[in-house]
């Protein structure tokens, strides 16, 4: 899954909260295994990056998508209005300049002349327009129309000038512009985009283009020769889709992939040798990513939360984190992650306590009335199953712990494996689970409406567990009113306290980011926002280009 969020770049107070956070990662980064190339042969164009993932994307309109494997590649194609520069501050993408009322309320935007969609058609005011009314129809389903759907009146003022006006504060609203997919008006108005030829073969104004989308096997993009940035050097872009972890790793060694992201086995030990060293570049960078086993609050059995209190005993996260990830993570307590600012530190923890999991159970009506090791209540066992996506070892060696720790308190619970664009597409969307183990990739605004208020319990939305609870619902609805940050971090420490409460999600662990990329790509940057945000400015020097067909 794919979660956005913003920030207001114009509150100055954030980012001074930020720092502690940047140049921790800064630090990060200095004292990881990295080895990326200081090249000095002056950059080249030709060649290929070929991407190796467990997981195929499910649409490439980013609005339509709530999947990562999506959001990658469609990311390719189109641009924001603004985006997060390596220092974590916000500058202009599709936007050249902008201003912002004193009250907050009323942006005005200023658009970059002369950029081009892919045919040749030129992008105004007029494309920001319609991705606007696209994503606030009713009628589209998406999970990021609450964003916009805050903007009260939208006006042009002239082709590359528009003003967007709120009736009140809304504190992420600067960057929720970062995440609007502008779309070609002049191909899609009056049409239905969830039926149009672009959710498989987008037409963008991105650094790549679109050429093939070969299902099960791989999606090839080219370079845009007339990207307004200027042209990527790398000729093409090759996305392979490989929903096995160790046949991915192969395709690594024999040379077929040129990046993919290591498990943390394949980080600390199976890459530990010369052949790697010589022929690859690894990194390791914190995620503004958490990973979480959650409850389908329709199923009976979750509905009560001494249950959901008690596994949450019974999971021992610094086991998984140990034996798991081997130390390349933290324990996770919320849905922020450590060092940021909106992170509370002192909610309620659930430390690893069988007797106090059982106690739960048993207050809950759960108990042994047959002797056959399996609880149950009312004639029905405690059975159940949790879904995790396929090709994910260490979510499914997670997992596999959990089940462990479940079986001896006497809980039996079934792991299926699916397919990543089934898992969301037709169990996710369709609320068809009973728990499910999965990651959010947050931002760095706090706001996280779409995730959990009540309102977004429907099919395609995010709260797709369908929690429900007012407070959480007005403490939600307040944080996106105020801008000032020590308000706001009072608002969101008391909504984590209310959810490490409810324990809608055991919030399990955040995880290091482990890729790894061929060490002919050059030009690789790294900085607390990855590795990736530079792409168009990698390059592979003359002397080892490959031009040996894409396997």
């Amino acid at each position: 899954m794919k979660r956005s969020s913003s920030l207001n770049p114009e509150e100055v107070p954030i980012f001074n909260g930020m720092k502690k956070l940047f140049y921790t990662l800064l630090l990060f980064f200095a004292a990881s295994t990295l080895h990326a190339q200081d090249n000095a042969t002056a950059p080249s164009y030709g060649d290929r990056l070929v991407v190796g993932t467990i997981g195929e994307p499910s649409v490439l309109i980013p609005m339509l998508a709530s999947d990562s494997a999506s959001h990658d590649v469609s990311g390719l194609c189109y641009n924001g209005l603004v985006k997060y520069d390596t220092d974590l501050t916000v500058i202009g993408d599709l936007a050249k300049s902008w201003e912002v009322s004193p009250d907050g309320l009323t942006i005005t935007f200023h658009l970059l002349p002369d950029v081009h969609w892919e045919d040749g058609a030129p992008f105004t005011a007029h494309d920001v327009e319609f991705g606007f009314k696209t994503i606030t129809n009713p009628d589209t389903p998406t999970a990021y129309a609450e964003d916009f759907r805050q903007v009260v009146k939208f006006e042009i003022i002239d082709p590359l000038t528009f003003r967007v006006t709120y009736d009140k504060p809304f504190a992420p609203a600067l960057t929720s512009w970062g995440n609007m997919t502008v779309l070609p008006s002049h191909l899609l108005a009056g049409k239905d985009i969830t039926k149009n030829e672009l959710t498989r073969k987008p037409l963008g104004l991105g650094p790549f283009s679109f050429k093939e989308w070969a299902s099960g096997e791989k999606i090839v993009m080219e370079a845009n020769k007339t990207y307004f940035e200027g042209r990527p050097y790398l000729d093409s872009y090759i996305y392979r889709f490989i929903p096995d972890a160790a046949t991915l790793f192969l395709e690594l060694q024999a040379g077929n992939i040129d990046l993919m992201t290591l498990t943390p086995l394949q980080y600390s030990r199976q890459t530990d040798t010369d052949y790697f060293k010589k022929n690859f570049q690894k990194f390791k960078y914190p995620l503004f990513t958490y990973v979480y086993f959650a409850f389908n609050f329709l199923h009976p059995y979750f509905q009560d939360k001494r249950v959901r209190q008690a596994i949450a005993h019974a999971i021992d996260k610094q086991e998984i984190i140990d034996g798991v990830l081997l130390g390349l993570g933290e324990p996770a307590t919320g849905p922020y992650v450590p060092n940021t600012w909106p992170y509370n530190p002192d909610v309620k923890k659930y430390d690893f306590n069988l007797e106090k999991a059982r106690q739960l159970l048993f207050d809950a009506g759960w108990r042994d009335t047959d002797g056959d090791g399996l609880l149950d209540r009312d004639g029905k066992p405690f059975e159940f199953s949790v879904l995790v996506g396929m090709g994910n070892s260490v979510r499914l060696n997670t997992a596999t712990i959990i089940q462990w720790r479940l079986e001896q308190l006497g809980i039996k619970m079934n792991i299926r494996v699916l397919e990543w664009s089934t898992l969301i597409n037709e169990f996710i969307d369709k609320r068809r689970f009973e728990a499910i183990l999965l990651g959010w990739s947050i931002g760095l605004d706090p706001d996280q409406y779409d995730i959990w208020h009540s309102s977004k319990t429907g099919e395609k939305q995010l709260n797709f567990i369908s929690y429900k609870n007012k407070a959480v619902d007005e403490l939600l609805e307040k944080g996106r009113r105020v801008f000032d940050v020590q308000e706001r971090k009072k608002i969101y420490y008391r909504m984590q306290e209310l959810l490490a409460e409810d324990v809608p999600y055991i919030f399990l662990y955040v995880p290091y980011s482990l890729p790894i990329v061929s060490s002919r790509i050059c030009n690789i940057k790294p900085a607390p926002i990855g590795i990736s945000y530079n792409l168009p400015k990698w390059y592979v020097p003359k002397k080892l280009q490959k031009n040996a067909p894409v396997p």
